[in-house]
């Protein structure tokens, strides 16, 4: 685990830990909890936007009570790694909505994807129709997720941090 964070110091690390577990927290409720003025705490929140660190807010979903509780993780091979290849093989993954992450990997296969659907017939469609065809791929393994035992963002890691 990760102990520093140049250029931010405990009152940065606090609201990022803060406005990871909730988005919607008021700027006074965020002073009153880092122990700072309201002023510095928005300043604070404001720079570390505008720097890029905080990307954005979103709303965060439960996949089970949408019914896409069938979760799999792909193996990709592709039949070309060339930069022109990665860059059509990446955008074309954009695309697909039921890809919720994909990685390139260092390892005997090229990505690794994180495919969230409603049930393994709509994952075998998505692979059939979706997966398979995206340019490049050679092949692929499917590994089905039977639990999620942990699940979470940054805000663990940020915590955790001196």
């Amino acid at each position: 685990m990760r102990k520093d964070f140049p250029g931010l110091d405990r009152f940065d690390r606090a609201i990022l830990s803060i406005v990871a577990e909730d988005g919607r927290i008021s700027v006074a409720d965020l002073a009153r909890r880092i122990g700072l003025s309201k002023s510095p705490t928005q300043a604070r929140l404001k720079r570390l936007e505008s720097e890029g660190i905080i990307t954005g807010y979103r709303a965060m979903l439960d996949p089970i009570r949408l019914g896409l509780d069938h979760v799999a993780f792909v193996e990709v091979r592709l039949t070309d790694t060339r930069e022109k290849a990665l860059a059509e093989f990446n955008a074309a993954v954009r695309k697909v909505p039921e890809i919720e992450q994909a990685h390139m990997i260092a390892s005997n296969f090229d990505y690794l994807l994180k495919v969230r659907t409603g049930s393994m017939t709509e994952y075998r469609a998505v692979l059939a129709e979706k997966i398979s065809s995206l340019p490049h791929v050679a092949s692929t393994s499917t590994f089905v997720a039977m639990e999620a035992v942990k699940e979470t963002g940054l805000a663990d890691a940020i915590d955790g941090a001196g």
